[in-house]
């Protein structure tokens, strides 16, 4: 597994003419967020999505929409069509309790779709691939004493979904050796934000905004003690934007604060927020979680001179304001 990222040959930056980029599942909570900084920056962007969770409506203004399902064989006609030089590839099956469940569609969407794509992106001659993976999942439950994990910890995912992530970083390198196919895999903590569906599965801040505003009880898995690596979403969308602009051609960068948060002082900072008072139910682990993870981003600090610039208290009232202005809708 990749560590480390090296540099690849030669920028399409110094052409006048900026680069045109297709952002599979850039209908949903974090490819949409991409989209929208790419365009304030001139790029041209296509968006391929199924809106099985996305929405139309994060599609912005002046992205091409293709609905379509990143397994179809249409990919490779959506490719012949855009002629991209960069594909960020965002669409995934992304539950870790979906994927405990059901671990062969898991594999389908995650594996079997990123081999179709990136058998299209070299048909079609893109240039890089920046692959929207994860550090929560994939690093499984690491000695304590290693946190925050840098790239170079020990990849012993403990769920389906990690493994299908585990999976797919080898069949980048696979694909940058054979076929000199450049990629940039950024392993993301927990990512959070406008934009993310309280309903369904989603990430506990969505959740728990969802239910806060409504006065809903909140349920609090693993009894409000595990930790996660809150990293908020734009500054993931900027990690997005600096990781295409980079020389960067192959490796893996976590994408993260470095600090660990459990889910209980979330609950304890939107609570306050919402002025919400309702006792939570506390309740064991669910299979496949880990109970506690964060996720050192200095090497992405040095590769790509990302820093997370959104502090977490900053970052969830912004998220609940989102929620707020949406109440009702």
């Amino acid at each position: 597994m990749p560590g480390g990222c090296q540099a690849g040959p030669g920028s399409l930056f110094e052409r006048s003419v900026m680069p045109k980029v297709l952002i599979t599942g850039g209908a949903g909570f974090i490819g949409s967020h991409v989209a929208d900084l790419l365009l304030s920056q001139g790029w041209e962007v296509a968006i391929l999505d199924d809106l099985s969770t996305g929405k139309e409506a994060n599609v912005p203004a002046g992205a091409r929409f293709y609905r379509m399902d990143v397994r179809d064989a249409g990919v490779d006609e959506v490719l012949a069509a855009e002629r991209p030089d960069f594909v960020s590839h965002h669409a995934a099956q992304m539950s870790v309790t979906n994927s405990v469940a059901n671990p062969g569609f898991d594999a389908q969407v995650n594996i079997l779709g990123l081999i179709n794509l990136l058998h299209a992106c070299v048909r079609h001659q893109v240039r890089k691939v920046v692959f929207a993976c994860t550090g929560g999942a994939l690093y499984g439950e690491p000695d304590p004493a290693s946190l925050p994990c840098p790239e170079t910890c020990p990849v012993l995912p403990l769920s389906p979904y990690g493994i299908s992530k585990m999976a797919s970083e080898h069949y980048l390198r696979f694909f940058r050796q054979a076929h000199g196919l450049q990629y940039v895999s950024l392993r993301y903590g927990n990512v959070y934000g406008p934009r993310q569906d309280p309903h369904g599965e989603a990430g506990v801040v969505a959740i728990f905004c969802g239910a806060m505003q409504e006065g809903k009880p909140v349920r609090l898995f693993g009894y409000g003690e595990p930790t996660r690596d809150y990293v908020f979403v734009g500054d993931v969308a900027r990690a997005n934007l600096l990781a295409l602009q980079s020389e960067v051609g192959e490796g893996s960068l976590n994408i993260s604060t470095g600090r660990e948060t459990s889910v209980r002082e979330i609950f304890d900072v939107l609570a306050a927020w919402y002025g919400y008072t309702v006792e939570p139910e506390r309740l064991p682990l669910r299979p496949g979680e880990v109970s506690r993870i964060s996720l050192d981003p200095s090497a992405a600090a040095r590769v790509l001179g990302w820093q997370p610039a959104v502090g977490l208290r900053e970052g969830l009232e912004e998220t609940a304001r989102y929620f707020e202005t949406r109440r009702g809708g």
